[in-house]
């Protein structure tokens, strides 16, 4: 059985894994993800209860009770880049005995939703509305760091949005995963939409926001909006959706990103006030997970 070494698990001394600074016992099953670590305080709100509140960088980590259910509020911050720290480091405090450093033999299944804000591609997600993604494009190329990512990945829509979106970004290719399917049904039920989530590895040139810096692809946001795979559309931008489907994907977890758009990509328009959209959605994640 392989001992995973202290450079790749870094514990803290008091038993916490190395940046959430959370401690196995402190771990629910069931997992509340989003970016503002200010915002695990509104979901931490909700709670009947509460376990620990912990806080470390950009991560902030609430385990409390929510109507008889034990739930885990964690803040991952900005970027796919992220999530591979916040998933690896959730499934470590699931998944592997920090005392002997090796994997525990009974895998444990977590749970994760993640509560994000996002902008809308298309005329039926207008700001306001909430959008699961059922699919999630990833711009950042996180997956590809991983071995046997094409055994959860969607290779033919991949092969379709290469194509009809001429993809022409140097370095970079889409990767698509889909969400679990029995936790999409479970959050989104029959009142929150449908669709392929892009995420995007950066918030102005990659969602297709023009500055001072020129884009390789000024049309690259036309294209987007008009793509159309088996009925399915692209329906909105973010930046975490496709890293933590893969990777609960490959560990063998269940995940779900579910975002209320806050601007509108078409229109060009924006709801400066969106925090007071969230609540809402808050409490449908609350009541469903």
């Amino acid at each position: 059985m392989r001992t995973i070494p202290e450079s790749e698990l870094i514990i803290n001394t008091d038993g916490s894994v190395f940046h959430l600074h959370t401690r196995p016992e402190q771990l629910a099953d069931r997992i509340v993800l989003c970016g503002d670590p200010e915002r695990v305080s509104t979901i931490a709100a909700y709670f009947d209860t509460k376990e620990c509140d912990v806080r470390n960088r950009e991560f902030h980590t609430v385990t409390g009770t929510f109507k008889n259910k034990r739930i885990t509020a964690v803040s991952h911050g900005i970027g796919c880049d992220n999530i591979d720290i916040v998933v690896n480091e959730l499934d470590a405090l699931a998944n592997i005995d920090f005392e002997s450093r090796t994997v525990r033999p009974v895998h444990r299944q977590l749970t994760m939703v993640r509560i994000g804000t996002s902008g809308g591609l298309q005329p039926f997600t207008p700001v306001g509305s909430y959008v699961a993604a059922e699919k999630s494009a990833g711009f950042d190329g996180v997956v590809y760091f991983y071995r046997d990512s094409y055994k959860i990945r969607d290779m033919r829509l991949e092969d379709e949005i290469v194509r009809q979106l001429d993809w022409n970004i140097e370095g970079v290719r889409p990767y698509v995963v889909s969400a679990d399917k029995r936790l999409l049904e479970q959050i989104a039920g029959d009142d929150i939409l449908r669709g392929i989530t892009i995420a995007a590895n950066g918030f102005y040139g990659p969602q297709g926001r023009e500055l001072r810096l020129p884009l390789s692809d000024p049309e690259l946001n036309r294209k987007i909006e008009s793509f159309i795979c088996d009925g399915r559309r692209i329906t909105n931008y973010e930046m975490e959706s496709s890293a933590l489907a893969a990777l609960a994907a490959l560990m063998g977890h269940r995940a779900l990103t579910v975002c209320c758009i806050i601007a509108g990509r078409i229109d060009k328009n924006m709801n400066p006030d969106y925090k007071n959209a969230l609540p809402a959605l808050i409490e449908k994640v609350l009541d469903r997970i």
